[in-house]
C-alpha cells in the first residue's frame, strides 16, 4: 500500500511503515492539508483478520474470490474492503489535485482491536506525533445498513461496549473412567454454562441506544416498528424486550451479553476429567465494569468449584456516552442524503469491540464511519463464507 501512495506522487516522508517487528507493520500516510491551525483528522483500521479454518468454509478464506455478485474472503466485511477504499480514496484525492482544510492522516494497523502488538496502541504509545489529531474516523465500525440491497440508513458509531474474556475452570483429583461419579469436572463446567444461558443480562438503554431506538422505529414495520417505541417507554415494555430480543442485533444492543467461545477438558479417554475449562467472551454495556460482570457471572454459576477469572486486566472501564458532535454529523448527513436521497443517519453504539478503545484513552474523541452496505440479515464478520456485495458502494 504505501507503494501505491509513493507511486502516486505522495512525498515519501508523508508515507510511512513502522512497527515493533517486520510481522507487525503499520502504515501511516498523511495528506497535506491548506496549511490552516486546524488540528488533522486520523482515519484508523486494522489489517488483520481473525482467523479461519479451511474446513469450515465452502470458499478459501484466504483466497479472494467474486461469485454470484460477491466478494468472498476473510477480511471482506471485516475489514480489508475498508482499508483498500481508504487508500484508493486518498490517491484519488490527490490525483485530483484536492486539499483539505486540515490535514489527513491515515493509520492502517496491525494486530485486530487487540493482539501482542496492536498498531494503534503501539503508534500512540511510540510515534504520537505522527497520528495525533483532533478526532478519529474509524472505518471499522458504523456503515450502512441494507435489507436484500435496498438502502435504509447510514450508522455512526457513537459509543461502544468494553471487551472482556473470562477463564471458566473447574479442577478434580479426577480416577478411572469405570469409576464415575457425578463429581466430574465437565459436568459442573456444563452446568455452569447452562445457567449462562438462560440467564441474560439486565435490558438497559444508553443516550445512543434510546436515539438509535427513536431514528430506527419510523424505517421499520409492524411489530417490530411498535416493540421498538414500546421499550422506549417508562417502564419499558417486557414483552416488546422478549420479542426485540429475540434478534440478535437487538439483544446485543439492549443488554451485556456473555457467550462461552471455547471449551477444554480430560487428558485421557479414559480417564475422568481432572480439569475442565472454558471462555466466556463477554461485551459489556457502557457504565459497567469488568470485575462487576465477573461477579455477576459467578452469582449465574452459583457452584463454588467453577472459578471465574478475568483473562486481562479486570480494572479496565467501558468509556462514557456521548452523541456526535455537530462538525461530525452535519457534513456525514448531507453527504448520506447526496448519496442515497432521504436515508437517515443513526447513531449507533458498536456491539462488538474496535481499536477505538485507545485513541479514545488518548483523548482523542472517535467515531464509527464507513460507506460500506451490508445487509442487516448478512453480516458475517469474524463468520463463515463472509462475503460483501460487489455493489456495496
Amino acid at each position: 500500500m504505501a507503494k501505491r501512495l509513493l507511486d502516486a506522487g505522495f512525498p515519501a516522508q508523508d508515507v510511512k511503515v513502522l512497527g515493533p517487528n517486520a510481522r507487525k507493520g503499520n502504515l501511516v500516510a498523511r495528506f497535506r492539508g491548506t496549511g490552516t491551525t486546524l488540528k488533522p483528522i486520523l482515519i484508523i483500521g486494522h489489517l488483520d483478520v481473525v482467523e479461519a479454518r479451511r474446513e469450515d468454509w465452502s470458499t478459501d478464506p484466504f483466497k479472494f474470490l467474486e461469485k454470484d455478485g460477491y466478494f468472498y474472503g476473510r477480511g471482506t466485511q471485516d475489514m480489508k474492503v475498508d482499508d483498500a477504499i481508504l487508500i484508493t480514496d486518498f490517491i484519488r484525492l490527490h490525483r485530483e489535485n484536492y486539499r483539505p482544510d486540515r490535514d489527513i492522516i491515515l493509520a492502517l494497523t496491525a494486530d485486530e482491536e487487540g493482539g501482542k502488538f496492536n498498531g494503534v496502541d503501539w503508534l500512540l504509545k511510540n510515534h504520537r506525533d505522527l497520528i495525533d489529531a483532533a478526532f478519529v474516523l474509524n472505518a471499522d465500525s458504523g456503515g450502512v445498513t441494507t435489507v436484500k440491497g435496498r438502502f435504509v440508513n447510514v450508522d455512526v458509531e457513537a459509543a461502544e461496549k468494553l471487551y472482556a474474556d473470562f477463564q471458566l475452570t473447574v479442577t478434580n483429583p479426577g480416577g478411572h473412567s469405570s469409576l464415575p461419579t457425578p463429581d466430574n469436572a465437565i459436568y459442573h463446567l456444563a452446568d455452569a454454562l447452562g445457567r449462562l444461558e438462560h440467564s441474560p443480562f439486565p435490558f438497559e438503554l444508553n443516550a445512543v441506544t434510546r436515539a438509535y431506538f427513536e431514528r430506527r422505529a419510523p424505517l421499520e414495520s409492524g411489530q417490530t416498528a411498535a416493540d421498538m417505541k414500546a421499550i422506549l417507554k417508562t417502564p419499558p415494555d417486557s414483552a416488546a424486550i422478549a420479542r426485540l430480543s429475540a434478534d440478535a442485533r437487538y439483544n446485543s444492543t439492549v443488554r451485556t451479553t456473555c457467550v462461552a467461545t471455547r471449551l477444554n477438558a480430560g487428558h485421557a479417554n479414559n480417564a475422568l476429567p481432572q480439569l475442565a475449562q472454558a471462555n466466556v467472551n463477554c461485551r459489556i454495556l457502557p457504565g459497567h465494569g469488568i470485575e462487576e460482570v465477573r461477579q455477576q457471572l459467578v452469582r449465574i454459576f452459583a457452584d463454588r468449584k467453577v472459578e471465574v477469572r478475568d483473562v486481562d486486566d479486570n480494572s479496565r472501564k467501558s468509556f462514557p456516552v456521548t452523541m456526535p458532535s455537530a462538525e461530525i454529523l452535519k457534513p456525514l448527513s448531507r453527504i448520506a442524503d447526496e448519496m442515497w436521497k432521504g436515508i437517515p443517519v443513526i447513531p449507533d453504539m458498536e456491539t462488538g469491540a474496535s481499536d477505538s478503545i485507545y485513541t479514545i484513552a488518548a483523548g482523542m474523541p472517535s467515531y464509527g464511519i464507513n460507506g460500506v452496505a451490508i445487509d442487516q440479515d448478512d453480516i458475517r464478520a469474524h463468520g463463515k463464507d463472509e462475503r460483501v456485495r460487489v455493489t456495496s458502494w
